[in-house]
């Protein structure tokens, strides 16, 4: 498959930069930190999200290097020492990742990585992780609502044109396929990731012949087994399917092809698609798929699925390359600790006035708690980095905000959700297939309740702290003054 690895190290914000040249110019750029990345919100209010994009840091950490053409146009900005500048001529990545593999569900507040490095390194890398897992956590979660909506009918993916540059078409529907988009009209994507590519026609074919009984017949002569036609350039159910039926007649049955399609891209599709299956069914193509295209989104599946609109299958296009109605994920990078010169970790908490916006302080691991008969989640669990969970012994959960909600689960299994990725700046996870990341996101979604897959007012999930990180944190608040009296 073809290679899209570039050099994107200066895909950065400058002030990674300016903050690196300050931490070697102090004498900090040893100094090992670790950030988290998270995010606060679902989207659209749902009760998950998908976790996506690791594929591409791991390429992009891989690949990470200053080429001379940077070093000079670093120097141009006359704000960088001609130290630190030659420190960069050699610069790559030495540190230590950790993240939750792509296809998983995650929820609010958990790390979704965790990068432990130099301070100059860890800091530097931001602006591209947050890009990555921001950008296809995104897609795939919306892919994910989406294809649940349509309750087993195939979805495919074709929203290139309208998404928002090259990558975000490429990469977005690689982060649909994971969310469970059957294909994608993006023939790149399939060239370089194996997403299966699906399209057949525009409305400027039928347009481009004298008739569309023409336009059909020919194409359906050269594709007579991808014979899926565009029956709205003029009326569907007076010219589009009457031409249809005489086509797949005259050109498809003497050959014994009985699978074929129609494409309807406007109208009233519950109508429409009523009228045009009876229509094909009372003419012998029981088997033609009736697909449907047209600013579609799990809102308007859904509506079209319960007035009984007899569909197939779903081209979805912008709404989804875009994650229109909730398009930015909202994933963060912060610092949570720092070691000291013995290399103890110590740990770091942003506070603000906004309490959604108070970091968990610490390194740390996070747990998904599993009800063993039911194979279902009952809750996340994100303690100290060397808490150790015994799953033959009940816990005790409580709500981090409302500790008097409490839950002891038992006849359950903990399961850590990051996994090293790098160690020394190593590689030292295995990617897996893009099947396999689809194949785990299938499994995680299923191993949801229904309550927490449900779209409107899902079932609040719990991210509970361990007591231990618990107490650090609240410890750290009232050092802060967070808890005087007012």
């Amino acid at each position: 498959m073809k290679n899209l690895s570039r050099n994107l190290t200066m895909l950065c914000d400058f002030y990674e930069l300016t903050m690196a040249n300050g931490y070697f110019t102090a004498g900090m750029g040893d100094k090992i930190v670790y950030f988290d990345v998270f995010y606060r919100n679902n989207p659209d209010n749902g009760g998950f999200a998908i976790c996506a994009g690791l594929e591409q840091v791991v390429e992009y950490i891989n690949n990470l290097h200053f080429d001379e053409d940077d070093i000079a146009y670093l120097k141009s900005k006359n704000c960088f020492s001609e130290e630190f500048l030659d420190f960069l001529k050699n610069f790559k990545f030495h540190g230590d990742i950790w993240a939750i593999p792509e296809g998983t569900v995650v929820f609010p507040g958990e790390p979704l990585m965790t990068v432990r490095g130099r301070a100059i390194e860890a800091q530097f890398i931001e602006t591209y992780v947050l890009m990555a897992i921001n950008h296809q956590s995104l897609i795939a979660t919306k892919a994910a609502r989406i294809t649940r909506a349509a309750k087993g009918r195939a979805i495919s993916e074709f929203g290139s044109r309208r998404a928002q540059g090259a990558d975000a078409a490429i990469l977005g529907a690689r982060a649909a396929y994971i969310g469970g988009c059957t294909g994608t009209a993006c023939t790149i994507t399939d060239e370089v990731y194996g997403v299966p590519a699906t399209g057949t026609m525009a409305h400027s074919w039928v347009q481009m012949f004298d008739s569309e009984y023409e336009a059909f017949t020919t194409y359906c002569k050269i594709y007579p087994h991808n014979a899926t036609l565009l029956v709205d350039t003029y009326n569907v159910l007076e010219s589009g399917i009457p031409n249809a039926i005489r086509v797949f007649n005259e050109v498809l049955k003497p050959q014994g092809i009985t699978k074929c399609g129609v494409r309807i891209d406007s109208g009233d599709v519950t109508y429409l698609t009523q009228k045009v299956r009876k229509m094909l069914d009372d003419a012998g193509w029981t088997d033609c798929k009736i697909i449907i295209s047209n600013s579609l989104d799990e809102y308007l599946i859904r509506e079209l699925i319960r007035q009984d609109a007899k569909v197939d299958a779903f081209g979805v296009g912008e709404r989804l390359i875009t994650s229109k109605s909730d398009p930015v994920f909202g994933g963060v990078y912060k610092l949570c600790a720092v070691e000291d010169g013995e290399g103890n970790i110590i740990p770091k908490i942003k506070i603000s006035e906004n309490v959604g916006k108070i970091t968990t302080p610490h390194f740390k691991k996070v747990y998904r708690l599993r009800g063993k008969e039911t194979g279902k989640a009952e809750a996340d669990l994100i303690c100290v980095w060397d808490e150790v969970i015994d799953d033959t012994k009940p816990l005790e959960i409580f709500d981090p905000d409302y500790t008097w909600k409490c839950k002891t689960l038992t006849d359950f299994c903990a399961e850590e959700l990051l996994v090293p990725i790098f160690v020394g700046g190593k590689q030292v996870y295995k990617l897996p297939t893009l099947e396999e990341i689809r194949n785990h996101c299938k499994e995680e979604i299923a191993g949801q309740w229904d309550e927490v897959r449900r779209f409107s007012n899902p079932h609040n999930y719990y991210v509970d702290l361990s007591q231990k990180l618990w107490d650090i944190k609240h410890q750290m608040l009232k050092d802060k003054g967070v808890y005087k009296k007012q």
